[in-house]
């Protein structure tokens, strides 16, 4: 007899930052893996990370996830140090991290964390070029997001 299929949840995704499309004007879109540590995989598997504060860093030719917490599960070793703030490199290909150096120090980008996922057994980051948006850029955005939902309301009450 063939086994049953256990019936998995669909959505890979471990934590989004809702507020990276707010603050900032999203450009080019990247992918990394992330070096972590076993603990660290397990309280993602949990669910208790955050990512919402979360930018990178680029030093000595590596890049590195900053302001993302990982909490320890209750149950973690004792031998091992649990830091829930520490420095987390990204997997990128040497001309990857050329461009974004480049991008950061002449053209004046951040880089923003938007999305943690499962991307088959391993664990993923999506991550933005970004520029900063002015409050009167929030506030178009605002306007425009309210003018959509009264035109889509105007239209549905007419039909």
């Amino acid at each position: 007899m063939a086994k049953k299929k256990t019936a998995k949840s669909t959505s890979n995704t471990i934590a989004l930052n809702k507020k990276a499309r707010h603050e900032y004007f999203l450009h080019d879109k990247f992918e990394a893996g992330l070096e972590l540590q076993g603990w660290e995989v397990k309280s993602i598997r949990a669910g208790k990370v955050n990512i919402s504060e979360t930018y990178i860093h680029i030093k000595n030719g590596e890049a590195y996830l900053l302001g993302s917490q990982i909490q320890p599960l209750n149950s973690a070793s004792t031998h091992t140090i649990c830091d829930p703030l520490r420095y987390r490199k990204l997997l990128l290909n040497k001309r990857e991290i050329d461009r974004l150096i480049g991008a950061t120090e002449r053209e004046g980008y951040s880089l923003i964390a938007t999305a943690m996922y499962w991307k088959k057994c391993w664990v993923k980051l999506e991550f933005y070029l970004a520029k900063g948006k002015k409050m009167h850029d929030k506030r178009a955005d605002t306007k425009e997001k309210d003018w959509a939902r009264e035109k889509e309301r105007t239209l549905k009450h007419k039909i």
